[in-house]
This record gives structure tokens, C-alpha cells and sequence, in this order.
């Protein structure tokens, strides 16, 4: 009986892996990079949550909400690709784009815990905000939306 049970999960783990690797035009060194920085942005974010005391399950659902739509996206994009015949040009410009964001991300979750953040890195960060307009409405939603949170959570104290 448990071996049936491996072959079928083991079938399932295939069929989503394939799936996954389909959507994302395949798993490559930008889609690895990718998910790695989603995983350290999301487990920093908690970190510096809990060490602030701004642990929140309703955030960290968001957040993770916003990692599988990052995905989402990306996939969009390799589809615009395919479509228009290119060879994943939209697709590594969007994962690009989101592999920088999430490296700010990451940074900033270090200024949250305390770290100090070298002059050169935040220089270099600013240039790729200006150079990728990371600092545009995604990420002032983000900040905006920050902020009406600890509005929320503060008037239901």
C-alpha cells in the first residue's frame, strides 16, 4: 500500500513541477535567484517583525499573497512572450524587476533589525530604484498600505 501511495504523490510533486516550470517558462538561474530572494525577503520580514513586535498573522498572509502573485506575473509575462515570439525578453525583464525589489526588501528588513546598511550599498540601492523605478506605485501602495495597517492595529489597542 506504500508504495502505491509514493508512486501517486510522487506523480502529483511531477505533474505541479511541471506545471510550475511550463507557466515560468522553466526553471533557470533568474527563476531560482528569484525564489531564493522571495524566501529570504519573507522569512527577513518576519524576523524583523517579530523583533519590532509587529508580528502579524494577517500581514504574513498578505505577504506570502504577494510572493504568488509575483509568480503570477511572471508567468503573464511568459506568456506575453510566447505570444509575441520572443524568447523570454518580457519574462526576465519582469523577474529582473522583481529580483530587485525584493533585494531592497531584504536590506530594509536589516535596517529593521538593526544592522547598519553600508553607504556604497545605499547608493547602489538608490540607483536601481531610479534605474528600475522600483520606487514607483508598487511600492508606494506597499508603504501606504503599511501604514494604514499600523493605523488599524493601533486603534484596535
Amino acid at each position: 500500500m506504500d508504495n502505491k501511495y509514493s508512486i501517486l504523490i510522487i506523480s502529483f510533486l511531477s505533474l505541479g513541477g511541471s506545471a510550475t516550470a511550463f507557466l515560468l517558462g522553466g526553471l533557470d538561474s533568474l527563476i531560482k535567484v528569484l525564489l531564493a530572494l522571495i524566501i529570504i525577503d519573507y522569512i527577513s520580514g518576519l524576523m524583523a517583525a517579530a523583533i519590532q513586535r509587529t508580528l502579524s498573522s494577517r500581514v504574513g498572509f498578505k505577504g506570502i499573497t504577494q510572493k504568488v502573485f509575483i509568480l503570477a506575473l511572471v508567468a503573464v509575462a511568459h506568456m506575453i512572450d510566447m505570444v509575441l515570439g520572443y524568447h523570454h525578453f518580457i519574462r526576465d525583464a519582469t523577474i529582473v524587476f522583481y529580483m530587485v525589489n525584493e533585494i531592497l526588501s531584504i536590506i530594509e528588513n536589516a535596517g529593521r533589525v538593526g544592522l547598519p546598511v553600508p553607504g556604497f550599498l545605499k547608493r547602489a540601492i538608490e540607483q536601481l530604484r531610479k534605474l528600475g523605478d522600483i520606487d514607483s506605485d508598487a511600492t508606494k501602495s506597499k508603504k501606504s498600505s503599511k501604514k494604514a495597517e499600523k493605523k488599524k492595529d493601533s486603534n484596535q489597542k
